[in-house]
């Protein structure tokens, strides 16, 4: 297992809700992401529906939850058969088909063509229109066969990265590489939360945008090795940040170097203390912090 991997960032527009547009507009994306040599090309969030708002009315909520498509679904048959053609890993993202109400979710399809992770985003913004999807339950990663072998790979989406338990978790189930699907401007606040992700947990990420006008791009990938080694100094983690516009943004990792930090710096679970974070688990909401629109 050596080498690096490159993860295409698909920073574009959407054609709306038209999911079979989108389809079309996604494939020729992900195309362009094996010309350019990425081993994954990551969507942003939502890819399927391009984000749209869902309506507030009745019969608008239902026609925009009616948009979701399932892992069956030929929406994601599509990048199957891409990925394996391609012989590149896709993330595609989706208004994902699921009892009671939809999920917003992001499927890893591995070079062959298989579906090795699922992921429903937990964090949902239950302040907006995600109040219409059913929040995931849980964080995951997957062995992801590339042509270096297996790297470790988990997701989250959006507003989970504002959370520090969920890159937190991640790291624990040991992923090396997260995945980041987004729709929201991003801010030097949020960039830099970003960074301090990978900082915390020795892992890669790496997050793709909408373009400006729907949201401001900056896409990013940040480095997991923040120290030179042996014995180094800070170094600066940023791989790659785009500008507002479209267009395919490449994030390359350096997976001996990630393994070697991993194996020897301070970071990680080594000297956690567990014991004392047992009020992270509790579901208790005290004011100034009580919001009668969360769902625990």
């Amino acid at each position: 297992m050596s080498g690096t991997l490159t993860v295409a960032l698909l920073q574009a527009m959407p054609h709306g809700a038209d999911v079979s547009v989108n389809a079309v507009k996604g494939e020729a994306l992900c195309r362009e992401a094996a010309r350019l040599g990425a081993g994954v090309a990551l969507f942003p969030e939502m890819w399927s529906v391009g984000y749209t708002p869902c309506p507030a009315d009745p019969a608008g909520r239902h026609a925009w939850q009616a948009l979701a498509v399932g892992r069956d679904s030929a929406f994601v048959g599509r990048f199957r058969a891409l990925a394996s053609d391609l012989g590149i890993a896709i993330a595609v993202t989706c208004l994902e088909s699921w009892p009671g109400a939809p999920r917003n979710s992001v499927f890893l399809v591995d070079r062959h063509g298989e579906i090795v992770l699922a992921y429903a985003k937990v964090h949902t913004c239950d302040f907006s229109m995600e109040a219409a999807v059913t929040p995931g339950e849980e964080f995951a990663v997957a062995a992801l066969d590339t042509a270096g072998g297996p790297v470790q790979v988990g997701a989250m989406i959006c507003y989970d990265r504002e959370f520090p338990e969920s890159a937190r978790v991640l790291m624990l189930q040991g992923a090396e590489i997260i995945l980041t699907p987004n729709a929201c401007d991003l801010d030097d606040g949020r960039v830099g939360q970003f960074r301090a992700r990978a900082f915390e947990n020795m892992a890669g990420v790496a997050m793709a945008n909408y373009p400006s006008p729907q949201n401001n791009g900056r896409s990013c990938a940040f480095d997991a090795v923040s120290f030179r080694t042996p014995n180094g100094g800070p170094r600066d983690t940023l791989v790659v940040e785009a500008g507002p516009e479209e267009g395919v943004f490449l994030a390359t990792f350096d997976l001996d170097a990630i393994r070697q930090y991993r194996a020897t710096e301070t970071r990680g679970n080594a000297y956690r203390k567990p014991r004392a974070y047992g009020l992270l688990a509790d579901p208790a909401v005290h004011p100034p912090f009580v919001r009668r629109d969360a769902r625990r």
